[in-house]
């Protein structure tokens, strides 16, 4: 069964995000791929995240879907103006990528090319409008295409994210889903019980809620996350639990496994798996789910 279906049909779906190398060795980037494709529903491969430089997310996902791996690209308003973002629309979905997630990118003062200037043609709920549209056989000037995609389209939500307001994230994400999305990839999230309002407000049958687990690699990137980024909220339960464990990396792992399962219990439509470049780790991971 398929993404597409799984969301249709409210089956917990697992999403992986394989960062493209910063180079054109891609035999890490499929092996890592390879070793979990029978426990992943589709690999998300980031748009140059963090505004750094890296093959693109189009390159890097047409890398595993000719290893027969689902995938999902990531279309990014930062780098390109409307029409390259609906020609690598187009090209993507000839060559097989059947879903796409829209993000609007980090600003390149971020990354490691600070001179880059960023483009931002056209912002996010139109770049989502604008994949519904060649969905319905037109591009965004309205002339007919020859050929419509049908993308399932995903984008982002600051669900969970300590200090934002609920009520104004579920408008948001609502005009999103008006636009075309049918899937949001929420913010990192370690205290589940930040989730429940959002539970409470949106229809999964409408708009299906993939919170992100963070794998931790130790407990100073916990600590400095704790204490430099206030959207994220990590609970001193967890800081605690990595603190007191004789080997830490293995407890970070535990823990990712831990908050997988929970997200699914609590009846989610799915989790996304961030690593932040230890994609080797993935096995551990799904073998505690």
């Amino acid at each position: 069964m398929g993404l597409k279906d799984k969301i249709e049909a409210g089956i917990f779906s697992v999403l992986a995000e394989m960062e493209p190398p910063k180079g054109v060795e891609v035999s890490a980037l499929v092996s890592s791929a390879r070793r979990v494709k029978d426990s992943v529903d589709a690999f998300v491969v980031p748009e140059m995240s963090n505004a750094v430089m890296r093959m693109s997310s189009l390159g890097g996902a047409m890398v595993l879907q000719n290893e027969g791996m689902p995938t999902i690209f990531q279309v990014c308003c930062r780098d390109r103006n409307r029409l390259a973002i609906q020609g690598d629309l187009l090209a993507a979905h000839a060559l097989g990528i059947t879903t796409v997630m829209a993000v609007g990118g980090e600003d390149p003062s971020f990354g490691d090319h600070h001179q880059a200037r960023p483009v931002y043609d056209i912002d996010l709920p139109t770049l989502i409008g604008a994949v519904d549209r060649l969905n319905k056989g037109r591009d965004m000037a309205g002339i007919e295409l020859n050929g419509s995609p049908d993308f399932l389209i995903g984008s982002t939500a600051e669900a969970g994210a300590k200090g934002k307001s609920t009520e104004m994230e579920v408008e948001e994400m609502m005009k999103k889903t008006a636009a075309g999305a049918r899937f949001f990839i929420a913010s990192p999230i370690f205290d589940l019980s930040l989730l429940e309002p959002f539970q409470k407000r949106i229809d999964p049958r409408k708009m299906a809620l993939i919170p992100t687990v963070m794998l931790l690699k130790s407990l100073g990137m916990a600590r400095y996350i704790q204490r430099n980024l206030p959207h994220i909220h990590i609970p001193e339960a967890i800081i605690d639990r990595i603190a007191r464990a004789p080997d830490k990396v293995r407890e970070c792992l535990l823990i990712a496994s831990d908050l997988v399962r929970d997200l699914k219990q609590r009846g989610f439509s799915g989790v996304y798996l961030s690593t932040l470049g230890w994609e080797n780790k993935l096995p551990e991971i799904i073998e505690g789910i």
